[in-house]
């Protein structure tokens, strides 16, 4: 009787299937939130940064630019819906750096996992990350009067090229965090390199009113391309033009810096 029994637990079973790509980057983004509970900070940092934005630059400048804050509102919003997606973005590479400094990176290479999960469960967080902050300015902005003229379906629409510009500038500080394992210096290259362009653009004024020098350079920053294009969808009057030149940069640095941050990880095993 006994012999049988132990017959019948020793028997083989099919190996389980190993996890899909899509699940291990889900596990990873399940990660990535999680670190909202245990550095609590960049929780502060998600939510506290855009309020103030906001709040600051409608009643600071909507008067003088544009009359009344709330006039400068429907102006204003969706570009700094762009700006707080554009700052968000550095802490993929803040993040990477951490884990890399960490030692974490080498115990995935251990694991039996798609290799580029850590880097997909990132992006998972930065999208979670971006759309907390987009939805928290919304809500401030529909208390203070905004009203997106194009409905629900232009605000989801704008939401979704929010997702694709985050994605798109995600790669950069991907591949910063690779290069750089100190975080507090991804985070200082990171700003310096995005406070030209997001202040250098049509965020917060109408480049109407700019130099002709600098006015060149604004009408073709990709960030201006981006905060127009927001502003047609929540509006509707977005073109397919204003669309595609909105995607134009996160796409090209998607297929240029996706391979970059592969290349760089392989290289860092060896």
């Amino acid at each position: 009787m006994n012999g049988t029994s132990s017959t019948r637990l020793l028997q083989r079973v099919e190996r389980p299937a190993p996890p899909s790509a899509l699940s291990n980057a889900l596990v990873f983004g399940w990660r990535a939130v999680l670190k909202f509970k245990h550095v609590p900070e960049q929780l502060f940092d998600l939510v506290m940064t855009p309020i103030m934005f906001t709040l600051l630059f409608t009643f600071v400048f909507g008067g003088a630019l544009a009359g009344s804050p709330r006039e400068y509102l429907q102006f204003f919003l969706p570009g700094i819906l762009v700006q707080t997606v554009v700052f968000n973005s550095v802490y993929s590479g803040m993040g990477l750096s951490t884990d890399l400094d960490k030692g974490l990176f080498d115990r995935f290479r251990s694991l039996p996992i798609w290799r580029l999960a850590p880097f997909a469960g990132l992006m998972v967080g930065d999208m979670l990350r971006h759309l907390i902050a987009g939805s928290i300015i919304l809500a401030i902005g529909l208390i203070l009067g905004y009203r997106p003229e194009a409905g629900v379906v232009g605000v989801v629409a704008a939401f979704l090229l929010l997702l694709a510009i985050g994605f798109g500038i995600g790669w950069i500080f991907m591949v910063l965090g690779l290069l750089i394992r100190t975080p507090m210096t991804v985070m200082t290259i990171g700003f310096t390199a995005i406070f030209p362009l997001v202040f250098a653009s049509n965020i917060m004024v109408d480049p109407a009113t700019m130099p002709g020098w600098l006015r060149a350079f604004v009408d073709v920053n990709p960030v201006s391309l981006m905060t127009t294009a927001l502003r047609g969808l929540m509006s509707g009057s977005a073109t397919a033009t204003e669309i595609a030149l909105a995607l134009v940069a996160p796409i090209a640095l998607t297929l240029i810096l996706a391979p970059v941050t592969l290349w760089l990880y392989v290289r860092s095993e060896r």
